[in-house]
């Protein structure tokens, strides 16, 4: 549809991450001014990267900078809340980029832009916790989460929450979300394109998945409907699915299967401990941790989305195999594979 009158403005944290990099141009497509919130010291080459990303306007502010928070949501039709740290070290750098960062966030808006439309807040599922073997957690379930990040996700929903009855409010909480620009997968692709092969999990229907595609339509959609105001919702794409399952359709899409090298847990979990040991040393975050893979292996990741279908009437385009194989061709005309 056509704007007419003044442009719907929205701020967008984490602009150049994962999400928010599909994010931003969705919103452009529909006409809206949109402005991504970054650090004086970002390196602001992402944005100017092509013709669509220049079209974002950038607006410097910090999360510890409450005045500049103020300054960035004035005037402001919406607020994404996309940002977070996903891998850290300590709890202390979770809670201050996760849960501070969100309680800071929403006291400038509720300073600066109280009459706004939505605060549209990207939690997690990891802020609920694993669900119970055989059955669909939903979101009346308690959260009980397992690791630092969920906890701080968990935290940050709690202030969210807080604020529902002063500004409209809205959580959304994505499963293991898939697509280009999922450094993850990526790395996953490019281990498995050389015929390494990690077997993870335990074979059984582990996970629930969306497409980021997908998920930026359910993040648009709980910005726009009215019934999503001080309402928390999980997005999946209906599927239930098996690490080692996903993994064999990639190689099988690249064309490698079956002569692939399988990594077995033991060898994995000692990847882990290694990765751990080099980021202590070289204080860095870890590619990957025991705990990740101990939580792969042993925990359900399966969640019901019937709350966000029935209540907003979203529907996921997007199936398993449908995603991965655009995914895959998009990662080779682009080169990577």
């Amino acid at each position: 549809m056509k704007q007419t009158g003044n442009p719907i403005k929205a701020l967008v944290t984490g602009c150049s991450g994962f999400i928010g990099s599909h994010l931003a141009p969705a919103l452009i497509k529909k006409g809206w001014q949109v402005y991504a919130l970054v650090r004086e010291t970002t390196d602001e080459s992402w944005f100017h990267a092509d013709p669509e990303k220049r079209k974002i306007n950038l607006v410097h502010g910090n999360y510890t900078d409450t005045p500049s928070l103020e300054t960035a949501a004035a005037g402001m039709d919406y607020v994404f809340h996309v940002g977070a740290l996903i891998k850290g070290t300590r709890w202390e750098d979770y809670y201050r980029s996760n849960t501070l960062a969100t309680g800071n966030l929403l006291a400038a808006c509720e300073k600066s832009n109280p009459g706004m439309k939505r605060f549209v807040f990207v939690s997690s599922i990891s802020a609920a916790g694993p669900s119970v073997p055989g059955q669909l957690k939903n979101e009346s379930a308690p959260c009980r989460p397992v690791s630092l990040y969920g906890k701080s996700k968990m935290e940050a929903e709690q202030l969210v929450n807080r604020y529902g009855g002063r500004l409209p409010v809205v959580i959304i909480r994505p499963p293991n979300v898939l697509g280009p620009g999922q450094q993850e997968l990526e790395s996953t692709l490019k281990l498995i394109k050389k015929r390494i092969f990690p077997l993870l999990g335990n074979g059984e229907p582990q996970t629930s998945i969306c497409f980021v595609d997908d998920v930026v339509r359910a993040l648009i959609l709980a910005a726009e409907h009215k019934a999503a105001v001080g309402q928390t919702y999980f997005v999946t794409n209906n599927e239930e699915c098996s690490w080692r399952g996903m993994l064999d359709f990639i190689a099988r899409g690249l064309g490698v299967w079956p002569f692939v090298v399988k990594i077995p847990f033991p060898l994995l979990y000692f990847i882990g401990a290694v990765s751990e040991l080099t980021a202590a040393l070289t204080r860095t975050s870890p590619l990957v941790r025991r705990s990740d893979i101990l939580s792969v292996r042993n925990n359900y990741w399966l969640f019901d989305s019937q709350k966000i279908r029935e209540e907003l009437g979203f529907a996921p385009l997007i199936d398993f195999e449908k995603g991965m194989t655009d995914t895959i061709a998009r990662y080779r005309e682009a080169g990577i594979l």
